[in-house]
């Protein structure tokens, strides 16, 4: 257990925590890594596994705590496993922004009161581009979200995926999120990684590139966010799975110790998930 919480403290390996609560959407972004979509299984990790599982992370340094999925919302009880969560560790919830209806508000009212970020994807300014890869009527939901959920006191993220060949300038999506009360330290600006569906736009991202942070799904324990990914065809890419078994979790956080001492010497994280 020494050695885990050494490699976290020195940070070989992240502090946050990371659980894809299931794998089914209501969109399907045309770059998705997991190509989650209504209609794929859903594959979840039930909140009070999640809940067991997290309460023996701070024992073994971990200091924060990510939920993604799939559309994490989807899941039953997501809202409250979040708020149990950030009584052990603060919580980062990915969400596409689109299911914040009045009852949602209601349900997730109590985030204000806790450590809890929620992190909404919003690609463009532009609502046509955002919309064209992640679904009709997208940027018009978040646009409307975003300001409900900080009038509430909850802390609001955005994050942007954008094409390696993409026009970098930023200048008009920054305005937004500022105009929607999104300071810039709050902005997240990230690469299409070449998995799941964007096996042939992404960019390339293996184990050298991404930053190590362990990550549970219903499949396994994986060396990072971007690592439990859907292979052309179906099926989850077992090339980054450090364990069969998420517990118990100093054993699956001990894998993912053990993979990342095996790592080439010199190997650098270019990319990852905050």
């Amino acid at each position: 257990m020494s050695g885990i919480r050494e490699a976290i403290g020195s940070g070989t390996i992240g502090s946050r925590l990371w659980f894809y609560t299931n794998y089914h959407c209501n969109l399907a972004c045309s770059y998705c890594l997991t190509a989650s979509a209504p209609d794929v299984p859903r594959r979840l990790l039930a909140p009070d596994r999640i809940l067991r599982i997290a309460r023996d992370a701070p024992e073994l340094g971990f200091e924060a705590f990510g939920i993604t999925g799939g559309e994490p919302l989807l899941a039953r009880g997501v809202p409250d496993l979040t708020q149990r969560l950030a009584e052990i560790a603060p919580v980062v919830l990915l969400t596409n922004g689109t299911l914040f209806t009045p009852r949602m508000l209601r349900r997730v009212a109590g985030f204000a009161r806790r450590d809890v970020a929620v992190q909404i994807s919003l690609d463009s300014a532009e609502e046509a581009v955002n919309d064209a890869g992640r679904g009709l009527g997208n940027h018009a939901k978040v646009v409307e979200a975003v300001p409900r959920l900080l009038a509430m006191g909850i802390r609001v993220r955005i994050a942007t995926t954008l094409a390696a060949d993409a026009d970098d300038d930023l200048t008009e999506l920054c305005a937004l999120h500022r105009a929607l009360g999104v300071p810039d330290e709050d902005h997240v600006v990230r690469p299409i990684v070449a998995r799941g569906r964007a096996l042939d736009d992404g960019i390339d991202a293996g184990e050298a590139e991404l930053f190590p942070e362990l990550t549970l799904t219903a499949d396994g324990a994986f060396y990072s966010p971007f690592a439990p990914t859907a292979l052309r065809g179906g099926g989850i890419d077992p090339a980054l799975q450090v364990a069969d078994e998420v517990e118990p979790l100093a054993a699956a956080a001990a894998a993912l110790a053990d993979r990342v001492a095996r790592r080439a010497t010199g190997a650098d994280a270019l990319t990852g998930i905050r």
